[in-house]
């Protein structure tokens, strides 16, 4: 059988497809990938990994290319171990491989969490505005999603949060901290007190953990250690966002509940080598975290000047506006060659932390767009 070019990607759209209902009308994640002068919407860290990571790199992979015949390590204990080694500097509280999971992103971390504890008759609340991968991941995995509205500072409204937890009881509760897209933290007071209003479980998203002085939450399982779930990322801080390796960090019964969901094999020998390899370089791959802070404070101090307004930000990203419309000021950064997020909250937009001469563009730009 023969067909012709273009037959078989319009043969069907997806609306004739028995799709679930509740997937019905959605639209999937996505940032725009453009190739632009200058590209500060997706919070990656703009400096490239070190020539030492590197060459550390290709020489682990050489190493490890006569294996690629056979399966990785299934559960991934080496680099579970390395992963404890770091987060217990990182944080202070000791913490062994035992307390540790890591998948491909933090975003299979989650969707691990939502297949094991959320579900069909299940819910997960989240605080918005917050990470829009958080009600998508619900939906694939059938759990419902309980979107509770910020307060006007976009900070979480404590009073509403533990009102709505009462009231609706959900499975999963999410707190981001520092929260993306606003880059506020979440205080530790506030977290126990969430914790201890909820009957399920909370999980706490520090993707952006090592850019803010803030105490991370890891320091509460050892009090809430069958309600307490602390997801990390690899993919922010480390220059690792091509790597994909995100973790988690909690008792070890979380861990023993997702190796009930997880794929067979999920983290392949490369994966878990390069992670290995960029954990090993860790100290001189984070030490841009503290110049990007010092930057974010910088392009910070900018947008006020020209009259904006700018949320408190402890992450590598900055929440301004307020723009009467929010997407044709977006467009009107992009026009100029500066791709920020529109991140659909009215009158605001996100701009990721760059290098100093993109932090510099932008803040030219958006001087011309204040003035538009």
């Amino acid at each position: 059988m023969q067909f012709s070019e273009g037959t078989l990607a319009a043969s069907t759209s997806i609306d004739a497809l028995p799709l679930r209902g509740e997937l019905r009308g959605k639209s999937a994640y996505g940032a725009p990938q453009l190739s632009v002068p200058v590209a500060l919407n997706t919070n990656e860290n703009p400096y490239p990994p070190s020539p030492a990571l590197i060459a550390d790199l290709v020489a682990e992979t050489k190493r490890l290319a006569e294996s690629l015949n056979r399966y990785p390590e299934r559960d991934s204990v080496e680099l579970r171990e390395d992963l404890a080694a770091y987060v217990s500097k990182q944080t202070g509280v000791r913490v062994s491989r035992d307390n540790l999971w890591a998948a491909n992103g933090s975003n299979e971390i989650l969707q691990q969490l939502l297949q094991a504890f959320g579900g069909p008759g299940r819910s997960a609340m989240g605080f918005a505005p917050s990470y829009s991968m958080h009600p998508i991941l619900s939906a694939g995995t059938q759990t419902e999603f309980l979107a509770v509205e910020r307060g006007a500072d976009f900070t979480i409204d404590m009073e509403v949060a533990l009102e709505q937890i009462a009231q609706q009881r959900p499975d999963i509760v999410f707190v981001t901290t520092p929260n993306n897209p606003t880059g506020d933290v979440t205080e530790l007071a506030d977290i126990e007190r969430l914790i201890e209003a909820t009957e399920g479980i909370v999980i706490v998203d520090e993707a952006y953990a090592e850019f803010s002085p803030s105490p991370s939450a890891v320091q509460l399982i050892e009090r809430y250690p069958d309600k307490l779930v602390v997801s990390r990322t690899m993919s922010k801080a480390f220059d690792f966002a091509g790597g994909r390796l995100g973790y988690f960090v909690a008792a070890p019964a979380f861990v023993e509940a997702v190796m009930l969901v997880r794929l067979p094999y999920h983290l392949s020998v490369l994966s878990q080598a390069a992670a290995r390899v960029a954990l090993r370089h860790a100290d001189e791959t984070l030490a841009t975290v503290d110049k990007l802070a010092r930057e974010r404070d910088r392009v910070r101090a900018g947008l006020e000047d020209i009259g904006y307004e700018v949320a408190h930000s402890e992450s590598n990203f900055l929440f301004f506006g307020n723009f009467a419309d929010s997407h044709e000021a977006w467009q009107a950064f992009l026009d100029r060659g500066v791709l920020i997020r529109d991140v659909g909250v009215p009158g605001r937009l996100r701009v990721t932390i760059g290098l100093d001469h993109e932090n510099d563009a932008f803040l030219d730009v958006a001087k011309d767009v204040a003035h538009d």
